[in-house]
This record gives C-alpha cells, structure tokens and sequence, in this order.
C-alpha cells in the first residue's frame, strides 16, 4: 500500500514507524511519504516540503503520487479541511472532515453534540464576555476551569484556584475578537484517561487507554502543555472502563455526528476523568493525541495500516479484533529551553543513536530538524523517548535510561512520569 501521513511530530513519528513494521517488527513493505515530516521519520519515509494547513496543497500531493491511503495527524490541518480536499481528490482518507472536526475544533460545537447525545461531561458556560466568564466563575467557584473555545496546542486551559489568573486567561482569549468564545466549566475530581477510538462514521473500535501528563513540571506543577509524558496500559484503571465509555461515549458522540450530516472518520480521543459520580468527558479531539499515541501504538500488534484504511472506507466492522502486547510502554518528552513559553530553537542534539541502541528503547523525534548534516531542535517538544517492557515500572526504567543517553543544551524534563498510579 502506498501511504501519505501528514504532520512533522513524534505523533506523526509514531504512525509511520507503526505503518512501516514498529520498533521491533517484521517490515510491512508499504511505501511510505510523509509531508513536510522530520529527520526520525526519513528514516521509513520519503519526504516532502509541504504546508499542511493549506488543504488544496495536501489535496494535489496525495492525487500527484497517486497514494492509496492519506492519514492526516495534526489537528489544525484537520479544522483548515485537509481531509475534504483530499477526498475530493477520489483518495480515502483517515481523518474527519472540517465540519466533523469541529468537536476539537470548537469546545462549545462539542458541548453541544454531547449534550444532544447524552454523553456524560461537566456543565459548562460559553461565554463571549469577560462579564459572563465573572459570572460563571462564580457559579461554580474554584478550583476554576477556563478554556478557550478554538485550538490552542494543548495549551487553552487554565485550571487554577486563584479567581484573577481565571479571568486574565478569559479575556485573553476572547481579545482574539471576531467570534471568540470561552468555555467555563465545573471542576472534574479524579485521574484522567485517554481512549482513543477509531470510527468510519458508524463503527466504533476503541484502542488501549492511556495516561498523559500535561503540566510542564513534576508533581503537576507549572503551566500545560502539549503533554510532558504517558504510559499505557493503566493497572488501575477499572473493569469494564473501555466498554463503557465506547457505550456511553464514543458510540453516542459518532451516531450524533452522522445524524446531523456530519459523519466522524478518524480518531475520536476521548478524554476523560473518573469522578466520584463516574465517567466524565473533559473533552474531544479530532486526531490521535500526542504523546499517548507514543505509547498505544508501541503497543499495538494489529496491521495498523488495513485498521486505518478500513476506517476510511468505511469497513471497520468486517475487520478482526485488535490484538494487543503483553508489555507497557512509556514515553518522556524531551523539551527544548523555555517550552512551553517562548523556545530556543537550533541547540544541537546529541545521543539519540545511543539511546535507540538500547533494549527496549525507540527515540521518536518532534521539533527536530538537520542543518549541516547535524541533528538540532527545532520546535518546543524536541523528542519523545519510549520504553518498553513487561510492566509499566519496567517500561519507564527503560524510557528514563533513554532520556540519560541524549544531550541537549538547556532540556527539560519530567521526572515522574508514570511514577505513581492514581488511587481509586
């Protein structure tokens, strides 16, 4: 098969090393090509010099190399409708349409379809001034849940205890004027979880969950990121978890999107918080999320290629059930100075051959990029290194032995990913 992933990041890194065998696995012989990609993923892949928020661009790409399958990564291509121009270009695509992408892209769009469907989630106000963020913040007191309405890389929500900081992050983000909104939410009590399901508009397949760490610093602290971490499977987590958020959640959420014309192909990633009054959706996105994808994937012992085309050809249902390893898998991110504020970029980068040598351990690069034939950063989340093994204390050694291999002037990292396990 003949296959075009669109993005640059470890998540992206992660799809085309899991398309082209995994860490460890038999070749699957598919051409890959990958737009505009990174120096990790030319290793399986040919590349291509492309802006992928210009969908016409994605669209002519994919038709030009007369490829089988496109799966677009990144969200905001997504939202821009790279998926539409590409299948107006006759070529199946794994990722939703503009329209359907519209639960990542619009919190209030999301709040709506659950509502409409029943999905459990947090009550919630849309507010379009800083007036109606005041009085929302006070319906429901702190802890204060203030998102922005639109996308924002990980990084709209402010969840704090201090009233003035909610409403500074509020007024922020209505400044962007035109039609912007902020969503204001009730506090969810309890760990989080990532499910990412696949769907071809009707179908639903979920995936292993996962767990990431958003604060920039151990213990939770510091300002949210992109996603400092994550591991997978979850010991913790309760019986039956996946099959009820695929009933109560993910099926609902795509029968909803295609009742109103709008059918969801691609991931739907829920997350999740397990409250003391049960599951509850803390939000939607559109894609696979970054860095859980890191760890699923490394996990997965499926094609991962015929469960994508099957997905967006709307065949999911007539594929086997998904096979899973034994083992744990998780992954550090490493970030360059200053992320995930204003970053330094073109530090060189040193180590990550030696980190990929060692058992159990794959580097998968994200802001990285070649000058002079010398490996640099080149964006705030410079790595992702897994690790591997029988079990989730096994698989972070091995993560964290990868961490020390590599070098780069002025990183950062957490140190307590997947240290400790949630208590239900």
């Amino acid at each position: 098969m003949k296959i075009l992933v669109i993005g640059s990041g470890a998540r992206e890194h992660a799809v085309v090393l899991a398309l082209a065998g995994g860490p460890d696995g038999t070749p699957t012989g598919h051409e890959l090509h990958a737009a505009p990609g990174n120096p990790g993923i030319a290793a399986h892949a040919r590349l291509h010099a492309l802006d992928p928020m210009h969908p016409v661009a994605v669209g002519d790409l994919a038709a030009r190399l007369e490829v089988d399958l496109v799966v677009v990564g990144p969200e905001g291509p997504l939202v821009a409708g790279a998926a539409d121009a590409v299948r107006a270009a006759g070529i199946p695509c794994f990722g939703p349409s503009a329209a359907a992408a519209a639960l990542e892209g619009s919190k209030a769009f999301a709040k709506d379809v659950m509502a409409a469907a029943g999905v459990p989630t947090a009550m919630a106000h849309v507010c379009t001034t800083p007036d109606e963020v005041a009085d929302a913040l006070d319906a429901f007191g702190a802890p204060y849940v203030v998102k922005d309405d639109g996308l924002a890389a990980g990084k709209g929500v402010v969840v704090t205890s201090d009233r003035a900081e909610a409403l500074a992050h509020g007024a922020a983000c209505l400044a962007r004027g035109g039609d912007a909104q902020v969503v204001v939410e009730e506090y969810l009590d309890g760990p989080e979880v990532s499910l990412f399901c696949l769907s071809d508009g009707s179908t639903v397949v979920p995936l292993a969950p996962a767990q990431d760490f958003k604060r920039a610093h151990d213990g939770d602290e510091g300002p949210n990121t992109g996603g400092m971490g994550a591991y997978s499977p979850l010991p913790w987590a309760p019986a039956g978890l996946v099959d009820e958020v695929l009933e109560r959640v993910a099926q609902p959420t795509v029968d909803e999107m295609r009742h109103r014309g709008t059918p969801f192909v691609g991931v739907l990633y829920c997350g999740l918080a397990l409250t003391g009054r049960g599951v509850r959706v803390v939000e939607f996105n559109a894609r696979f999320g970054d860095p859980e994808t890191q760890v699923v994937l490394a996990r997965l012992a499926s094609p991962l290629a015929d469960e994508l085309l099957a997905a967006a050809t709307g065949r999911l249902d007539q594929q086997p059930r998904l096979r899973w390893r034994d083992d744990a898998a998780v992954t550090v991110v490493v970030a360059a100075h200053g992320y995930p504020a204003t970053v330094r970029t073109g530090d060189p980068i040193s180590g990550v051959d030696d980190a990929d040598a060692l058992p159990g351990v794959h580097v998968l690069h994200a802001g990285t990029a070649t000058v002079d034939d010398a490996l640099v950063s080149a964006g705030g989340r410079v790595l992702s290194v897994v690790g591997r093994g029988p079990d989730v204390e096994a698989a972070r050694a091995a993560a964290y032995a990868g961490v020390d291999r590599i070098a780069l002037e002025g990183s950062h990292h957490r140190g307590d990913i997947a240290a400790r396990m949630p208590e239900l």
